[in-house]
């Protein structure tokens, strides 16, 4: 519709973002390739593709005439032994590192491709440049792929090899069926692919993928053959004493063995009972997951059965090392819930998992320890044999259920971005930028600031708190219990009371904490307590010995020197304005304002802030309200699928679902080995 017509234009605020998004996401794929590849060549001898050098280097495991396994450093099969032989001795040449390490990034990329080409839905043109750069970025940044690059191993290839066979099984029975004995061939849990394929071609998803399955069980089976025939004394190794390469390389309780046998040597499981026990869990998910995968075959989503298929395989092999824990990053594309706001939750926490460590996703009990070491296994679990993935056929496929600004975010989700928030506030101020030099010079910068002023009032604050027993341990008590029990404790009344307030309140306070990060970032600064020869008193540590080199650094909890701004007295002005904002009742509201000026006098009595990071504080919360707003008026525009404001844009109510077009609903690809094309 055009202005002259009288009528009401709509509004797109996302026209234009696509092509910038695109230049952005390419820079940013490339410059993770590049640092990556730089990052691994510029690695000591010793510890650069640690895995290549004792394969292939002059004293490799493949070096020689002797034994594949004489040492157990190499864990491949012993087709991937021969296929690799010829390269023995060269492990150690710097030119083989360099095409090593250029050749894992053409299969990143290429596996890149092959997932954007697999991804359901249609894509306009305008988005079509978006996902592979994103995609690629996603995986340089997993676990997986960085372990790979480092180590130098041969772990992604059969994960490509596997993928690509799956999804042009429709099209290209035989070469598909090529390419996944192949990858069983050098991966043998991987052999499972085969089976979901015979099960989706036994139930109508054609007899193409019966075909490809019969072909993946017979280049299997010639591969290993062959290898038996060539290295019969390493074949027996591998497959028999060692029982498909279980006990090759780390023990098979390390934690990198995110499998259920590892999982069982972790919990103390030993002796006959494991085994057993190992081999009743492993065929019940086995069960459950190829099952899953082949419903969601026959339901067209094959990006998602390969993904369930090889979380299967990861829960269920003796030994899954990291280069397998890539099928887990790839469940991702299942769609969870039916509201708009639930589909996040599932994406998110598994790229929490396969981009961080365990500790960061757990808080730091003992207890909770166990959750964080088999995470990967956890994700694996749930894709292959819990989660209820929305079928094509469902009418939320295309158009989920609006959210809603009033409706309450989803919990899971906002558990999970405050715990890896709470990680990344906790290690940007573990970071030291300038040291302790720098941190002094910065303190006298902002005492040299305050006195003509009249503001330097920390010092005869802190002597008269230090004076009095009774008002020092009020005050280190104050310091230490309510700065982070009152945000806490406002954001979960917010959250069963008033949603709407909640996702600004708490938008609010993130973007503040994250200018906080900053601020402790370019101006590292000590407080008081840490100012040699001034007279300041700490009052919650005694006093401090200047003359120990070490004193002032890291410490096991914080960084000493993140005191510019002070979030104390931010997050107590946040919870101020909030609490103003929310109430009209005059109690509360005089309490809300007193807060921070407690806060405020608690800091500086206690020598761990001056009066003007006090003000710094205050400018970052003002500034997180700031961005907060300007948050919420780019993103009140933007509809939810079938959501109000998509029927105010039209004029028109909100159609039910039961009423939306049978246009809108996705079918099941008929063919899709067109992921491969």
């Amino acid at each position: 519709m055009t202005a002259d017509s009288g009528e009401r234009v709509e509004r797109r605020p996302l026209e234009g973002v696509a092509p910038v998004a695109a230049v952005v996401l390419w820079l940013l794929a490339a410059g993770l390739l590049t640092r990556q590849a730089v990052a691994v060549l510029r690695l000591p001898p010793e510890r650069r593709l640690t895995d290549l050098v004792a394969w292939l280097g002059e004293r490799g495991a493949l070096s020689g005439d002797g034994t594949l396994y004489a040492d157990g450093r190499f864990t491949g099969t012993p087709l991937a032994g021969l296929l690799l032989r010829p390269l023995a001795g060269a492990g150690d040449d710097p030119g083989l590192g360099v095409v090593w390490t250029g050749l894992g990034l053409l299969l990143v990329a290429g596996l890149g491709m092959l997932v954007v080409r697999a991804l359901p839905g249609p894509r306009s043109r305008r988005w079509a440049l978006l996902p592979l750069p994103a995609v690629v970025a996603l995986l340089m940044v997993s676990l997986p792929v960085r372990d790979a690059f480092s180590a130098g191993g041969t772990g992604l290839v059969p994960v490509l090899l596997a993928l690509a066979g799956f999804l042009a099984a429709g099209r290209y029975a035989r070469f598909a069926g090529v390419l996944l004995g192949l990858a069983a061939a050098l991966e043998p849990p991987l052999l499972l692919f085969a089976v979901v394929l015979w099960w989706a071609s036994a139930r109508g998803a054609g007899p193409g993928r019966r075909t490809a399955a019969l072909w993946a069980g017979g280049a299997f089976a010639v591969g290993t053959v062959l290898a038996w025939a060539v290295l019969p004394s390493d074949a027996w190794t591998y497959w028999v004493h060692h029982v498909a390469g279980v006990g090759l390389g780390a023990a098979p309780g390390d934690v990198a063995n995110q499998s259920l046998h590892g999982l069982l040597l972790r919990l103390g499981f030993t002796g006959p009972l494991e085994p057993a026990l190992w081999a009743v869990l492993a065929g019940v998910v086995a069960a459950l997951g190829l099952r899953r995968a082949g419903h969601y075959a026959r339901d067209g989503q094959w990006l998602l059965a390969a993904a369930v298929t090889g979380c299967t395989a990861v829960a269920v092999s003796p030994v899954a090392w990291p280069h397998l824990h890539l099928w887990v990053l790839l469940a991702a594309v299942g769609r969870v819930g039916r509201r708009k706001g639930d589909r996040y939750v599932w994406p998110v926490f598994v790229v929490l998992v396969l981009t961080m460590d365990g500790a960061a996703l757990v808080p730091h009990i003992a207890w909770l320890a166990p959750f964080g070491e088999n995470a990967t296994l956890l994700a694996a679990l749930l894709a292959a044999c819990v989660l209820p993935f929305v079928s094509r056929r469902s009418e939320v496929w295309a158009r989920p259920e609006p959210s809603g600004v009033f409706s309450r975010p989803n919990l899971m989700l906002e558990l999970l971005l405050i715990r890896v928030g709470y990680f990344a506030y906790s290690y940007v101020r573990s970071l030291a930028a300038g040291g302790r030099e720098a941190a002094e010079a910065h303190g006298a910068q902002i005492l040299a600031l305050e006195r003509p002023l009249w503001l330097d009032v920390e010092h005869g604050l802190n002597q008269f708190v230090a004076a009095s027993d009774g008002l020092t341990k009020a005050m280190n008590f104050y310091y230490g219990a309510f700065h982070f029990l009152v945000p806490i404790a406002l954001l979960a009344v917010l959250y069963l009371r008033r949603p709407a307030t909640y996702r600004w309140a708490r938008t609010a306070l993130s973007f503040a904490t994250l200018l906080g990060l900053v601020g402790f970032w370019l101006y590292p600064l000590a407080p008081p307590r840490l100012m040699p020869g001034l007279g300041y008193v700490d009052t919650a540590h005694g006093p401090q010995d200047f003359d120990d080199p070490d004193f002032g650094v890291l410490t096991g909890i914080s960084n000493q020197y993140a005191a510019m701004p002070s979030l104390h007295v931010g997050w107590s002005l946040w919870a101020a304005v909030v609490v103003v904002r929310v109430t009209p009742a005059l109690w509360p509201r005089l309490l809300a304002v007193l807060y921070p000026v407690l806060t405020t006098v608690v800091v500086m009595g206690t020598a761990n802030h001056y009066l003007l990071d006090a003000v710094g504080g205050a400018a970052v919360v003002a500034g997180g309200f700031g961005v907060a707003a300007l948050w919420r008026h780019h993103t009140a525009g933007v509809p939810e699928s079938g959501g109000p404001a998509e029927a105010h844009a039209s004029g028109t109510a909100a159609a039910p679902p039961a009423a939306r077009a049978p246009a809108e609903r996705a079918e099941p690809l008929t063919d899709p080995g067109a992921a491969v094309r």
